[in-house]
């Protein structure tokens, strides 16, 4: 499995507020196997630091520095949220999870940051309607 699989793409998600989403994302890294039930509490803590938004409508939350030691692999989840969550002011619609110990995740994020530089391709991944669009704009 790589560090973004399509068991970490989940489309169409709503979220009451920038903590339940922070919660789904927790949960999806969970799911994945790559982080225990703890890393939420450092991915509030991280929050509280500074915050994880991208631009864009885009949002990478992670872990704080003290956290590594909780991640049992590395892992990307795919949030995305139509109608858009209040992330301190800003209107976030994709929620990109990390847990990693190493670089094992820059190659995505370096193809996030090429996606996010095109305005229509961070539109296509706002959008995207299906798992397999997602992967392919993710795609290092």
């Amino acid at each position: 499995m790589g560090v973004l699989s399509a068991e970490g793409v989940l489309l169409r998600r709503s979220a009451t507020d920038k903590d339940d989403a922070l919660v789904q994302c927790a949960e999806a890294l969970v799911a994945l196997g790559a982080v225990g039930d703890d890393y939420l509490t450092a991915m509030r803590e991280r929050e509280s630091q500074i915050s994880t938004f991208l631009g864009e409508g885009v949002a990478i939350p992670h872990g704080t520095h003290a956290a590594l030691g909780g991640i049992r692999r590395a892992a990307i989840a795919f949030l995305q949220f139509p109608e858009g969550v209040d992330w301190d002011g800003q209107d976030v619609r994709v929620c990109i999870p990390i847990a990693s110990r190493t670089d094992e995740h820059v190659d995505i994020l370096s193809a996030l940051a090429t996606t996010l530089s095109d305005p229509a391709a961070a539109a296509a991944l706002r959008e995207a309607e299906d798992v397999d669009a997602v992967l392919a704009l993710m795609a290092p």
